[in-house]
């Protein structure tokens, strides 16, 4: 089974379906433009009664290092996502600074974009292997678009990585085998609509994921 995170988790009930389900992930975004940002107050509380074994992960855009630490002294996480423009560099200084693991996401669009994945791979502690976004849109993340996962067969990296990007309980299967993904990453694809978790659709994804 791939490990599943679920990310943009807002409410108690989606917490509380995720882990039920196995998920071994769980995403808050601490993104101010997006459907689905919490604040560390509210992170904290969906975040208090985690079992051992399931990460909290804060997802964060080009942050500075006054908002990670704000957000760090006001809630447990147990990794950083990073989904923005950061350089490996960044990468570092963030791990330095929070003394976190950092997960960094790469928006894939074609086979150029593919030595961002080496380059982060050097530093960060996972890869998250997204689709890129679109021009049209301030969100980095969560839009609901795939890419073509056949850039990926036969590849690997020094660091593990996650699939993200369009994935739904439909489609995940498929992906997971054409791939080899060993965690997958869902956002938009288990929402009634933007920014709104739907229970079933959590569930529905996980057990696909098996």
């Amino acid at each position: 089974m791939a490990q599943v995170k679920i990310c943009g988790l807002s409410q108690p009930g989606h917490v509380a379906a995720a882990v039920a389900s196995g998920a071994r992930y769980l995403g808050f975004v601490f993104f101010a433009r997006s459907p689905r940002a919490v604040s560390p107050a509210q992170a904290r509380a969906l975040g208090a009664d985690v079992p051992p074994g399931v990460a909290r992960v804060g997802l964060f855009v080009d942050p500075d290092d006054a908002l990670l630490q704000a957000t760090l002294q006001q809630t447990p996480l147990d990794l950083i996502q990073l989904h923005g423009g950061e350089t490996p560099a960044r990468v570092s200084a963030i791990k330095a600074l929070t003394g976190l693991p950092v997960m960094k996401a790469v928006g894939i669009a074609g086979p150029e974009d593919l030595a961002a994945l080496t380059d982060h791979g050097l530093v960060a502690d996972m890869l998250l292997v997204d689709a890129k976004p679109p021009r049209t849109t301030t969100l980095p993340g969560g839009n609901g678009l795939a890419f073509d996962w056949r850039l990926l067969v036969g590849r690997r990296w020094l660091r593990p990585w996650m699939l993200a990007g369009g994935l739904t309980p439909d489609n995940v299967a498929q992906a997971i085998r054409l791939t080899g993904a060993r965690a997958v990453d869902v956002s938009s694809g288990v929402e009634s609509a933007p920014g709104i978790k739907d229970s079933d659709l959590i569930r529905d994804f996980i057990r696909a994921a098996g």
